[in-house]
C-alpha cells in the first residue's frame, strides 16, 4: 500500500509530523496516597476510545442534492470508486457502518454506465453520514519523482533496497512457547528474536553486500522523503522512469524529523525555515554536517520493489488517482468510501474516495490526500493542512441497516 503503507507515512505524514506529532500523551501525575490526600477524590476515569464509526457514532446528514457536487469532483470520485468496487463487495468492513451487499446496486451501475454523470449518480445511491463530531483534518503526500539508476553509477550511491528475506513477523513468544498475541516485525539469530536493524544500522552497511539492491538514488535526502510517501519514480539518467512502491518496512519506531527539527529551534518562528517539507529540506542541505542525525532520529525504513502496472498501489490492493483519493484510517472510514471534504483549503475540498491508509493517519474525518506526481503535486502535499467538516457518503440504507443490526444483536433470543 502507498501510505500503510508506509507509514504510508505519509507522508502528507510530512505535515502530520510537524502538526499532529507536535501534542503527546500528557505524562501521568501519581496520586498521593488516602493516608497524605484524605480531601482530594481519585481522578475520574477516562472514557475508553471508540473502536470504531460504529462505536463513535454516526448520523444522518444533509441531502446529497443540496451539496453542490461539481462536475470535475464527482468525475474523479467515480473513477477512483469504480476501481474500489471489486473489494468494495467482498471486504469486511472495519469501521461497522456497512457490510458488503450495501455496496452491491451502486458498484453494479457504476460498472454498467461509464458515462453517467457523476453528481447525479451519488444523489442516487448514497446517503451523507456524519461521523462522530464530523470535524475534518487533511495533509497530503504525493509520489516523488527523484534522480536514480538501476546500476550503480558515480554520483548514484543511495541504495534502495527491496525486502530482506530475513524480515519476518510473528508473535515473538511463539519461539519460547509463550505467544503474547501481538506481532513484531524483525529477526531470528540464532532462535531467537531480535528487532530489525535501525535506520542507522542499514545506512551504515548492515545490508551491503547482500544483493538487495534494486536501484541506487542520487541525493539522500530526497530518498529520505519518498521513503515517508511510500512510493515514488526514479528519473534514469537516460531519461527513462523506473516506478517503485512500498515493500516493506523494518519494524522500527517512526518518528517525525519535523518535531525533532522544531524541538531542536532549527525550523519555525524565530528561523528562517518553514515548517513544512521545503523547509526541512532547505535545512538539512544547509547543513550536511548535521543532517544525517537528524535522519537516524527516525529509525524506520522502508523496502521497494518495481511496479510496472498502474499506481501507485493504496492499502485496498488498486491503483491511487492523484486528487481523487485519501488514506484514511479503515476503522472509521470504509475504504472504497466517498468522502465529502469542506476545509479552508479550497484545493482539497470536494468529493474524495479512501483507497488506502496510514500508520500516522488514525480517526475519525483524518485524512491525507493524494495529488499525483510533479512539482505542482509536491508543492501542494508539502503544505497541505486543512480544517473543516467531513462527510462519508454510505449506501442508501446503510446507515437504519447498522442500526438495525445493532438492536437485534442486542435483543436476546
Amino acid at each position: 500500500m502507498l501510505r500503510s503503507v508506509v507509514q504510508k507515512f505519509v507522508a502528507g505524514a510530512l505535515v502530520l509530523a510537524l502538526a499532529a506529532c507536535a501534542s503527546g500523551p500528557k505524562p501521568h501525575r501519581p496520586v498521593n496516597p488516602p493516608s497524605t490526600r484524605t480531601t482530594t477524590p481519585p481522578p475520574k476515569p477516562q472514557p475508553a476510545t471508540p473502536a470504531n464509526a460504529a462505536a463513535l457514532g454516526a448520523k444522518a446528514g444533509p441531502a446529497i442534492e443540496t451539496l453542490g457536487l461539481t462536475a470535475e469532483s464527482a468525475r474523479k470520485a467515480m473513477a477512483a470508486f469504480r476501481l474500489s468496487c471489486p473489494v468494495l463487495v467482498r471486504r469486511t468492513d472495519a469501521s461497522g457502518l456497512t457490510q458488503p451487499a450495501d455496496w452491491r446496486e451502486a458498484c453494479d451501475d457504476a460498472a454498467g454506465r461509464l458515462d453517467v454523470d457523476g453528481p447525479a449518480f451519488f444523489a442516487q445511491w448514497f446517503d451523507a453520514v456524519v461521523v462522530g463530531d464530523g470535524k475534518a483534518f487533511a495533509t497530503g503526500y504525493y509520489e516523488p519523482e527523484i534522480d536514480g539508476s538501476r546500476t550503480r553509477v558515480p554520483g548514484y550511491d543511495t541504495p534502495v533496497f527491496r525486502r530482506p528475506p530475513d524480515l519476518v513477523e510473528i508473535d515473538p513468544g511463539t519461539l519460547t512457547g509463550t505467544p503474547t498475541g501481538k506481532k513484531q516485525r524483525g529477526r531470528i539469530v540464532d532462535g531467537r528474536f531480535q528487532l530489525y536493524y535501525e535506520r542507522a544500522e542499514i545506512e551504515d552497511g548492515a545490508l551491503a553486500g547482500k544483493g538487495l539492491e534494486i536501484a541506487w538514488a542520487r541525493d539522500p535526502i530526497e530518498f529520505f522523503f519518498l521513503q515517508i510517501q511510500g512510493s515514488g519514480r526514479l528519473i534514469q539518467p537516460d531519461g527513462s522512469i523506473m516506478r517503485i512502491g512500498y515493500d516493506g518496512q523494518n519494524g522500527r519506531e517512526y518518528v517525525g524529523i519535523g518535531k525533532v527539527m522544531r524541538d531542536r529551534g532549527l525550523i519555525g518562528p524565530g528561523t528562517e525555515f518553514a515548517t513544512s517539507m521545503q523547509g526541512m529540506m532547505s535545512w538539512l542541505r544547509g547543513h550536511p554536517d548535521q543532517a544525517k542525525s537528524i535522519l537516524d532520529a527516525n529509525k524506520s525504513f522502508v523496502f521497494f520493489r518495481e511496479l510496472t502496472g498502474a499506481g501507485p498501489i493504496g492499502a485496498l490492493g488498486v491503483a491511487v488517482s492523484g486528487r481523487g483519493s485519501v488514506a484514511a484510517d479503515p476503522k472509521f472510514i470504509p475504504l472504497g468510501a466517498p468522502i465529502l471534504l469542506s476545509l479552508d483549503r479550497a484545493e482539497a475540498s470536494g468529493l474524495w474516495v479512501a483507497q488506502d491508509t496510514g500508520g500516522a493517519i488514525k480517526g475519525a474525518n483524518r485524512v491525507d490526500t493524494f495529488w499525483g506526481a510533479g512539482i505542482s503535486a509536491r508543492t501542494i502535499a508539502g503544505g497541505m493542512s486543512g480544517r473543516g467538516q467531513a462527510l462519508l457518503l454510505l449506501p442508501k440504507g446503510a446507515l437504519t441497516r447498522m442500526a438495525a443490526r445493532r438492536t437485534s444483536a442486542r435483543t436476546p433470543a
